[in-house]
């Protein structure tokens, strides 16, 4: 044997190999597990995570705070919330005073980037007298506002991982146009309910923005679920609305109980018209798993209570 090679074949040489060997080793640790894991981005409620999800691709992982069916305005977070909020590298929240325990709930956490998806929106004011002058928080209800919350989340998202931008560009102008075609069919659609119908009676004021982009009335039992209080003066007001418009059906949210609003159904003559959806999804098996089709949904359930008793 050549005595060079019978040298390196000694423990000097195992040392050089293995010196030779550390610059793959630590390259396969950098793509393990650790290193690949994507950003955590976190998100209020669902409807926000659905929307970020479409922007958001293979680069970046989206989870809601709240579950599926979950009531977000008087949410209480939980210890393992903190815990998925605290390794969070962005959070996506609505604003318009709808997430008031966010603020207590990050408080703790001054660094963490917060998000607020309706930054540009002209907001449309609650008018009932006890709550005059505050922001109606439900502006992802209009498919034309979504565009702009899709728009914020683009614009998180590139800053957030600057060398996916293009992706995130691309991935929020292909949902915006989704939203479009939803806005063309949703208002084709509304069209078909008589004039004299053309009232949205709800348990909560969550359907203004879509009422005031397609031409509808809204009455509702109380403003927010947050203060979900059916007052005598509330119930009589929404029973003597649907007497005098003669609307067929009422309606409700499916993350608060339908009691009262089928009380108002029997007073009225009404129908129970079905379940709306707005603060929350439904599970994947469901009518609304997406926004998309949650506002396809509540459409078609308006449509059919409306129509129904024409």
């Amino acid at each position: 044997m050549d005595p060079t090679r019978r040298q390196c074949a000694g423990p000097l040489g195992w040392l050089i190999a293995v010196l030779l060997l550390l610059p793959a080793l630590a390259s396969c640790r950098s793509a393990g597990p650790v290193a690949q894991e994507r950003p955590l981005v976190i998100t209020t409620f669902t409807v926000l995570a659905d929307m970020a999800r479409h922007v958001a691709g293979d680069h970046l992982r989206v989870e809601s705070i709240t579950k599926l069916g979950a009531e977000i305005h008087g949410y209480e977070p939980t210890p393992s919330d903190l815990r998925r909020v605290e390794g969070a590298a962005l959070v996506l929240e609505n604003g318009l005073n709808l997430e008031r325990w966010s603020d207590r709930f990050l408080a703790g956490m001054p660094k963490l980037k917060r998000v607020t998806l309706t930054a540009g929106i002209t907001p449309l004011p609650i008018t009932e007298d006890a709550y005059r002058g505050k922001p109606n928080p439900h502006a992802w209800m209009s498919p034309r506002l979504a565009e702009i919350y899709v728009e914020n989340i683009r614009q998180a998202f590139s800053q957030l991982d600057p060398a996916n931008a293009d992706d995130y560009r691309r991935r929020a102008e292909a949902y915006r146009g989704q939203l479009r075609l939803l806005d063309k069919d949703l208002r084709r659609e509304l069209a078909t309910i008589p004039a004299s119908k053309r009232l949205l009676a709800s348990c909560e004021g969550a359907f203004t923005y879509l009422a005031r982009d397609y031409g509808l009335d809204e009455a509702y039992l109380w403003p927010v679920n947050s203060e979900s209080q059916v007052t005598p003066q509330r119930m009589a007001r929404l029973i003597a609305t649907v007497r005098r418009r003669q609307v067929p059906a009422v309606f409700c949210e499916s993350t608060v109980s339908d009691k009262v609003q089928r009380q108002v159904a029997e007073e009225t003559g009404a129908r129970f018209g079905g379940v709306f959806y707005v603060d929350s999804l439904s599970t994947p098996q469901g009518e609304a798993p997406t926004l998309l089709k949650l506002q396809r949904h509540n459409v078609r359930t308006l449509i059919q209570g409306l129509k129904g008793g024409s």
